[in-house]
């Protein structure tokens, strides 16, 4: 028998399809939670082809198939399920598979598995993020004697958490979003792409710096790391897949991601941070402008790859040279769009989650922490993204015309006021309503489909 004909059996003997609730599977056995165990046939199930045994334990029927087998086993099963689902034999299940039918788009799934994948963490997102920027508050107001202080240390490691480990987190939900049997192995690609031992690599004469790439690139590694482990489940045999498939599959994904990600990614967010920063800072009006417009518009994408982070040493340059950065306040605007954006969202959703999520995030989001935001509301949504992008865009374009620099980093958003150079504070809040009004005009304009569920 195929995989696919000992896991129809199974599931016929144990009561069909509508008796099973969820099926995983550990190293050697399938569990099954069943709605009712009385109908499960577990002596024909223990004669079955592929079976080893059979236990009853925590509320499970656990089949027991031996490593290898039971990856494969447990996921025609799952096929099995979902396949239930989907047909749906009453109202609920049929409305939801029409609604799942109507909505099954390339695109609309790559938003929806984003959306999965970060879903999770918005909690997390909210804490740290009001944390951090009450944190990042009272550095402005109390200078580099509260920084020093144990309490401000604390504080920002509380602040940072999710922040520090956001690789190894994206990495295990990705998996688990793209079909792995092994969601950890996600986390430790995550890992490997933030590593600080990532600085004592050089490459291609280049030294790798950790984190380049941002999320992005662990989703990509993690998408690439789930391929190679269905081929390898395909063609290993059961007895050597423990051993065989994680060794493949983390060796080519880590090397994939160290050889090409890396190095390119490093390349582009360099080149884009030396080309921005001179057409900003410009003495052509015009010039100025546009870059910042278009600066502004595409942050967003930036910092969702990761490449944001080379932009620091140019920051760094620039207040060392001159004074203030001028790309601060222009890149901070696509924060700023993301809460006009939200507010639009607000207004117009009846979906009771949805509205609680932009609330919580709202708060953070005005003080400059854009995550919750991004990642909870605007992209999972699709439009009012593009609607938040080009909302920055417009404030992008004002700060360069006004020339608003910041004499330091390290804070976003309203407290992003308190450090502005050459008193032009009032021309920045100028800048930040008008990237309000055009993240809200924007996502308004284009609109979004309300999501059901």
């Amino acid at each position: 028998m195929t995989n696919r004909e000992i896991a129809e059996n199974l599931v016929k003997l144990v009561g069909g399809k509508g008796n099973i609730k969820s099926v995983v599977n550990c190293m050697t056995r399938c569990r099954l939670q069943l709605k009712d165990f009385s109908k499960a046939k577990t002596e024909e199930i223990k004669k079955s082809e592929g079976a080893l045994g059979v236990v009853e334990a925590d509320g499970e029927l656990q089949v027991i198939y031996g490593t290898g087998k039971v990856n494969k086993v447990t996921l025609e099963v799952s096929k099995i399920i979902e396949k239930n689902v989907l047909l749906g034999e009453d109202a609920v299940a049929e409305t939801k598979g029409k609604l799942k039918q109507k909505n099954n788009t390339k695109f609309k799934n790559i938003l929806k598995r984003l959306g999965s994948i970060f879903i999770p963490l918005i909690p997390l997102f909210v804490a740290c993020g009001l944390v951090l920027a009450v944190n990042n508050i009272a550095g402005v107001y109390f200078g580099a004697v509260y920084k020093a202080t144990t309490a401000a240390k604390v504080i920002g490691l509380m602040g940072n958490g999710v922040f520090s480990i956001l690789s190894i987190l994206v990495g295990v939900n990705a998996a688990k979003e793209f079909g792995s049997q092994m969601p950890m192995m996600g986390g430790v690609l995550g890992g490997i792409l933030s590593s600080a031992d990532l600085a004592k690599i050089t490459l291609f004469g280049k030294v790798l710096t950790p984190g380049r790439g941002g999320v992005i690139s662990v989703i990509i590694v993690v998408v690439l790391a789930c391929y190679i482990e269905k081929v390898c489940r395909k063609y290993v045999p059961d007895a050597l897949d423990l051993f065989v498939t994680p060794l493949i599959t983390l060796t080519i994904s880590a090397l994939a991601a160290l050889f090409i990600l890396q190095p390119i990614g490093g390349f582009i967010s360099d080149s884009i941070g030396i080309i921005v920063a001179q057409t900003i800072a410009s003495n052509n009006l015009v010039i100025s402008v546009i870059s910042g417009g278009i600066s502004g518009a595409l942050f967003l994408p930036l910092v969702m790859t990761g490449m944001h982070q080379a932009l620091t040493p140019i920051h760094a340059d620039l207040i060392a040279n001159v004074g203030f950065t001028v790309l601060l306040p222009v890149l901070a605007t696509a924060g700023m769009s993301q809460v006009g954006a939200t507010i639009a969202v607000l207004r117009k959703t009846k979906n009771v989650r949805l509205k609680k999520v932009a609330k919580n995030g709202l708060i953070p989001g005005f003080l400059g922490i854009g995550e919750p935001l991004i990642y909870g509301v605007t992209l999972p949504l699709g439009k009012p993204f593009l609607g938040a992008c080009l909302g920055a865009g417009v404030g992008g374009a004002v700060m360069a015309m006004f020339k608003v620099g910041a004499v330091a980093i390290g804070v976003s958003g309203l407290p992003l006021a308190l450090l502005i150079a050459n008193g032009k504070m009032g021309l920045f809040l100028i800048g930040v309503v008008v990237s309000y009004i055009s993240g809200y005009f924007f996502t308004s304009i284009l609109g979004f489909e309300d999501p059901v569920d």
